[in-house]
């Protein structure tokens, strides 16, 4: 049964850094950027994702935790790119140089 246990721990632990993670990401993110999103306030999130996480640490309650699970799945899947996308952090690309830069500036073609 100890690999079970194990494998129980490890499960929590990685609940416990998803919840964590995405608290401190929402609580990151700008209050307007959420209402740009046209998603729920930042507050919100914060008081959800924060509950999360005290459950996580607190109360080993499996159906507490999945629930607090799915809220974290749900800020990471349908929140966090819509603020992206609203903060201008969505592109993929830090710069703002062309699709044919370089590393070391535009590529022009060996000219």
């Amino acid at each position: 049964m100890t690999g079970f246990s194990g494998l129980m721990w490890l499960l929590f632990t990685a609940m416990l850094v998803l919840a964590v993670v995405a608290l401190v990401m929402a609580a990151l993110a700008r209050d307007d950027a959420y209402r740009a999103a046209d998603k729920q306030n930042k507050m919100f999130w914060l008081i959800i994702l924060g509950i999360t996480v005290a459950v996580n640490l607190l109360v080993p309650m499996l159906f507490l935790q999945i629930a607090g699970l799915i809220a974290t799945i749900v800020f990471f899947v349908d929140v966090r790119p819509a603020l992206r996308q609203v903060s201008g952090g969505g592109g993929g690309r830090r710069g703002r140089g062309s699709s044919s830069d370089g590393p070391y500036g535009p590529y022009n073609g060996g000219r």
